[in-house]
């Protein structure tokens, strides 16, 4: 397994926004976070990423404590609104990040990754100037510069065009297809479902249930043309 949370538990004063929750990921795995407002799916990401400050448990890559910058490095984090520089261009935030995590001869990395996402004719344009499907691509190019192993994404179809879901869609394939494994944290079911491997449901910071699409649906007794959406308002319902 690759990455691996144990009694997760985060409060804000007498508010438990996540509540002792355990999971784990396996290589090449896409999973999705699921859970209405409020469940906790954002702050258990900012804990995984120690951006924020769990209260108790234990997160682990390779059985290695996240606490470690060495295993911290292994994670990339795309947010749901890219964390970018308005008035740096594309070329220079991936310059900027190859220099903050050291990576050694990174500009053909950073030639590959722009051709692959294509966004090659996008280098010299500053951040500012890009739309959010662009600036969706820059941010997964920047978490893949220091080829991590696990991806944490927030939210990514938020004030997306259909073409830009299309865009990400095939962007997770790429990283799925590379053996990288993916939390997404979402609501919209169904702009990803053909990509998930297993659902983890949340609710008021609590962790419902977890598994593949067929577990759950003969668990619960799900119609077997029940979608991933159907699956997720039965469960929260209760």
């Amino acid at each position: 397994m690759v990455l691996k949370v144990v009694n997760l538990e985060k409060k804000f004063k007498k508010v438990v926004a996540v509540d002792n929750i355990s999971f784990s990921l396996d290589k090449g795995e896409v999973v999705v976070l699921a859970g209405p407002n409020g469940a906790g799916k954002t702050t258990t990401i900012k804990c995984i990423l120690s951006l924020l400050k769990k209260d108790s448990g234990e997160v682990y890559v390779y059985d290695k404590d996240v606490k470690n910058r060495e295993v911290r490095e292994k994670l990339a984090y795309i947010p749901e609104s890219p964390d970018l520089y308005p008035l740096l261009t594309v070329w220079e935030h991936l310059k900027f990040i190859a220099l903050a995590y050291r990576v050694k001869d990174w500009k053909k990395k950073a030639e590959e990754l722009l051709k692959i996402f294509v966004i090659e004719d996008k280098r010299n344009t500053l951040a500012k100037e890009l739309s959010k499907g662009m600036k969706q691509k820059l941010s997964i190019c920047m978490a893949l510069v220091h080829n991590p192993e696990v991806f944490l994404i927030d939210e990514p179809f938020i004030g997306l065009d259909p073409k830009g879901i299309k865009d990400f869609k095939d962007m997770l394939k790429i990283l799925r297809d590379d053996g990288k494994t993916i939390l997404v944290s979402t609501h919209i079911l169904s702009s990803i479902e053909e990509l998930v491997d297993e659902i983890i449901i949340m609710k008021k910071g609590k962790l419902l249930d977890k598994g593949s699409k067929d577990y759950l649906i003969k668990k619960y007794n799900f119609d077997n043309n029940s979608n991933l959406e159907d699956i997720f308002l039965k469960i929260t319902e209760e």
